[in-house]
């Protein structure tokens, strides 16, 4: 068992929740990703580990557009996982999930990209 595999384990335990590598810049190593959602389907979790992908291998989003139910959308560009507050430079209009679940997205505010809650 390497070092990175134990650490992992440990905080997985003591916190409840997934440990992350030091480092995930794509959708394949975010946890939570529901498999097999149907693109339009509804669903219940606009806030946290809101990605699903499709039977043919589509990212998409839980999302509630105005007044309506949640549903699964198309997906912008996922940037894996990502801190809140920090810079998303070079991912405008991307989005990513928190270490705890959140959904983010890249918002410029005060004349910078900064990862912020999503939804």
């Amino acid at each position: 068992m390497t070092v990175l595999s134990v650490v992992s384990a440990a905080m997985t335990a003591v916190s409840g929740q997934p440990a992350y590598a030091e480092s995930c810049d794509e959708p394949s190593c975010v946890p939570g990703i529901t498999p097999n959602v149907v693109l339009g389907a509804p669903c219940a979790d606009t806030a946290r580990h809101v990605f699903g992908t499709t039977s043919w291998g589509r990212l998409v989003f839980c999302g509630s557009p105005r007044r309506y139910e949640p549903r699964y959308f198309r997906s912008p560009q996922m940037a894996g996982v990502k801190e809140p507050g920090t810079s998303c430079a070079g991912y405008e209009h991307w989005v990513a999930q928190a270490p705890d679940g959140l959904f983010l997205s890249c918002q410029s505010h005060d004349g910078g990209p900064l990862w912020e809650r999503g939804n």
